[in-house]
């Protein structure tokens, strides 16, 4: 099957996508893969599965492994936004290791995808004013996203969208993002997360 760009009828190219995501998601993660990857041709997947990584290694070491054994030949990392991902540490390293442009390996595209369970609450205290709108017309919080990807989001390294409405529209946006990649620099100064954030904290916000 065939996915086409209606506004020009080229072919939209498939890349090899790395997926970032928290483990509690992971029906999303399965359904984008089975359902969007395999079964429509829309993209090649990779990412990081329970017990692929020891996680009492060494936090560089992690990062490392994660770089040169599942990145390596990825040109796009997605990342699936539920309402807990931002706080999980292993997201923020994914991210962090996939804009980093290496001797052995180029930097991927990003971009970030709301999950059917977002909401973007306004954690007590927040005014509705940070609100924004994804690129498909969705609210989201800011400081309710990774903040490294938010951060690549303001700079227009990565885009933000909401559930696709179809295969074709996460190909394109796959694809959109691998082009930016050689047109936009990321920014990748922010400091790794040493652990992962806590359920009370609602937010993230420098």
């Amino acid at each position: 099957m065939s996915f086409y760009n209606f506004y020009n009828n080229t072919v939209t190219p498939k890349h090899k996508t790395f997926i970032s995501f928290h483990h509690a998601d992971d029906y999303y993660k399965k359904h984008l893969e089975t359902q969007w990857g395999e079964q429509f041709d829309g993209f090649v997947s990779k990412s990081v599965g329970d017990g692929d990584i020891n996680t009492y290694l060494a936090t560089d070491r992690i990062r490392q492994l994660i770089r040169d054994d599942f990145i390596s030949d990825a040109t796009v990392t997605l990342v699936l936004i539920g309402q807990g991902t931002w706080r999980r540490k292993h997201v923020d390293w994914e991210i962090a290791s996939g804009i980093r442009d290496t001797k052995n390996n180029s930097r991927t595209g990003l971009l970030g995808l709301l999950l059917p369970i977002y909401s973007a609450q306004l954690p007590y205290g927040m005014n509705a004013s940070v609100l924004k709108y994804t690129e498909n017309g969705s609210v989201y919080n800011p400081y309710t996203i990774p903040p490294r990807l938010n951060d690549n989001i303001e700079c227009g390294f990565a885009k933000i969208y909401s559930w696709p409405a179809s295969p074709n529209d996460l190909r394109q946006w796959i694809h959109d993002a691998f082009q930016r990649r050689k047109t936009c620099l990321p920014t990748n100064g922010r400091d790794s997360f040493s652990n992962n954030r806590t359920k009370a904290q609602t937010h993230w916000r420098d």
